[in-house]
């Protein structure tokens, strides 16, 4: 008797150690669901008050909208783009802002494409479409900052590098045509990006015809995307989510001041310009630097990196630098040939200010059969997208900051694990 409990005890334990080891996988098949992620970069919470946008307040009026989105720190398009696909914040996931420099890679910027395309900057967090590559499921991305790096070795079955001259519609088309194939090869998981709203709002500012011209331009190529997918009787097994990274804030002219009158280029080595400002003192200078710089100022507060403000779960990776500057909301800080050969004569736009502004929230909004219809939620913080993300295609989340709790309301079988 003995011999057998021992044979049945080996048995359950090699099965619980075989089910720990085993890689994610589906906990419910979702191919009959796939989920759309759909990103308009730099929509502002308030401009869905402005009645622009019909096909938006369709799909919100369909489903699901929450009052706003908070982003992380900084407010900026990459950071926040990934920490809504991993859920992690920039401090953990480390892709800490859209210029940064890393002693063993170099340096970072946006116009980089061999920089972008370079998965050692990704490698510190678990995108939605990796999870789902892991899980044995198919997943598609278009134009989604981070998308372009193979990420622990996988890239989506589908993605292709960032091309501005692609428009609305045709963005919108090619992803039809992904949900459009049959349940063999269509992707599980999505995603869409639009960036004319953010260029027009950074060059023309955010309350310009042109940003508006850009929404309303956007919210067309959605109302395309609806009635493709209800021509195919496909609208109601869909789960589509439309999010923003940030918002966007007015800089008039005259509000711009140069980094080199922050601290020189003797005294330390400015990592990043705009709004949030990481400065790295050269050695010698650590102290001249700091007397200089800590603390409020007219247009900008600094801190040492261990000592920002808590709320916004920043300054602990290596990549921020030792010392970072936030500038007042509708200030940029640039660098001075930049401010001497371009005079501003007009208003703009700019974000990656405090992500508490009001000008700096995103939007959230989802329909689909895991969607209550008509529903408005409290705001809540867009690390907290990625865990739901991970629900409606049925994987188990990667290690994330997120909390699904606060979007629990918004779906139609919330107890359901």
């Amino acid at each position: 008797m003995r011999s057998i409990l021992t044979a049945a005890s080996a048995a359950l334990l090699v099965f619980a150690l075989a089910a720990c080891s085993a890689p994610t996988r589906p906990e419910a098949p979702p191919a009959d669901t796939p989920l759309l992620l759909i990103s308009i970069d730099g929509f502002r919470a308030s401009y869905f008050e402005l009645g622009q946008t019909p096909n938006l307040e369709r799909l919100a009026g369909d489903g699901v909208r929450a009052q706003w989105m908070t982003p992380s720190y900084p407010s900026l398009t990459f950071p926040n783009h990934y920490t809504l696909v991993t859920g992690l914040r920039p401090d953990h996931h480390g892709v800490i802002h859209n210029s940064m420099s890393d002693a063993a890679i170099g340096k970072f910027k946006v116009a980089d494409r061999d920089a972008v395309g370079d998965t050692r900057w990704w490698s510190g967090g678990e995108p939605i479409w990796i999870g789902a590559q892991k899980a044995g499921l198919r997943s598609a991305t278009l134009f989604w900052p981070g998308s372009e790096a193979p990420i622990h070795g996988l890239r989506p079955n589908r993605w292709r590098p960032f091309d501005a001259k692609v428009d609305e519609n045709a963005r919108v088309d090619e992803v039809l045509g992904w949900l459009g194939e049959p349940a063999s090869t269509r992707p599980h998981v999505a995603t869409l990006y639009f960036d004319a709203l953010d260029h027009e709002g950074h060059d023309h500012g955010p309350n310009s015809p042109e940003a508006r011209e850009a929404m309303v331009r956007i919210d067309a190529a959605i109302g395309r995307l609806l009635d493709g997918l209800a021509a195919r009787d496909q609208l109601e097994h869909v789960n589509l989510i439309v999010v923003s990274d940030h918002g966007m804030a007015e800089v008039v002219p005259g509000h711009r001041i140069a980094v080199e009158d922050m601290v020189t280029p003797e005294q330390a080595v400015v990592t990043s310009v705009g709004q949030s400002i990481g400065i790295a003192p050269n050695p010698g200078f650590e102290a001249q630097v700091e007397r200089r710089l800590l603390g409020a100022h007219a247009q900008y507060d600094c801190w040492r990196k261990s000592e920002l403000p808590a709320r916004w779960h920043y300054g602990t990776h290596p990549r921020v630098p030792p010392i970072v500057c936030q500038m007042h909301e509708g200030w940029d800080a640039i660098e001075g040939e930049k401010l001497r050969g371009a005079t501003q004569v007009q208003t703009r736009g700019s974000h990656g200010f405090d992500p508490a502004l009001p000008s700096m929230r995103a939007i959230f909004l989802a329909r689909g059969p895991a969607f209550k219809r008509g529903a408005t939620i409290p705001a809540f913080d867009n690390v907290d997208v990625y865990p739901l993300l991970a629900r409606l295609i049925g994987i188990r989340p990667a290690k994330n900051d997120g909390d699904i709790a606060p979007l629990l309301p918004a779906l139609r079988d919330p107890g359901r694990p």
